[in-house]
């Protein structure tokens, strides 16, 4: 994690717990046009082990409101960006070595930041979590990748296990959409107009 991340994660993170949900990870890509600041965020796990409810548009549009007031405060971002709220949706980022722990057993599509074994993307199945090491399963071989060394990451949802693969025989309907709730923000004005696609703020 850089430090602008590491940054914007440390101010924004309490604010988002302050409104029962949590902060997962940032993502900050900067443009010629204006930078990008994204924010993912979830409904903490119940007793369970896994959130009670999934994250709605209004959690989005709450969170947009309260970061946007605090971002104008602090200040962290010099250039212009637009920000965005989203729920993590079916093929979920990862961003720390606990999230890949959580999801052990499934897949997941990876970016490195520096090439390993001549890979710098990879596919295969979270086998464990061990010493800031994820392990994967590569064609039955296991890749390890120190979790520092990664740099994007999602689950690959497995659409036929839940019934929402395409029918042959039936019109296809397409993928659900990864969100569960949206609203976008242009600027540094928060917005409660929900935008297409997941859930964001600007």
């Amino acid at each position: 994690m850089s430090e602008k991340h590491s940054e914007i994660t440390e101010l924004l993170g309490p604010t988002i717990e302050s409104l029962g949900l949590e902060l997962l990870g940032i993502e900050y890509l900067p443009a010629p046009g204006g930078a990008t600041l994204r924010l993912y965020i979830d409904v903490p796990a119940g007793e369970g082990g896994e959130p009670e409810r999934t994250v709605t548009i209004e959690d989005c549009e709450s969170v947009s409101r309260e970061v946007s007031a605090q971002l104008d405060v602090a200040d962290p971002i010099s250039s212009n960006y637009t920000l965005e709220v989203s729920s993590p949706g079916l093929d979920r980022p990862l961003f720390t070595a606990a999230q890949f722990a959580r999801f052990v057993g499934e897949e997941a599509k990876v970016g490195l930041k520096l090439p390993q074994d001549g890979r710098r993307r990879l596919q295969g199945r979270i086998l464990r979590v061990e010493a800031g090491n994820v392990v994967f399963g590569l064609d039955g071989v296991e890749f390890v990748v120190a979790a520092d060394n990664i740099d994007k990451a999602r689950l690959v949802p497995d659409w036929a296990a839940m019934g929402l693969a395409p029918n042959k025989n039936s019109p296809s309907k397409g993928k659900p959409a990864k969100g569960q709730g949206s609203s976008t923000n242009t600027g540094k004005q928060p917005s409660t107009k929900p935008a297409a696609g997941k859930p964001h703020a600007e």
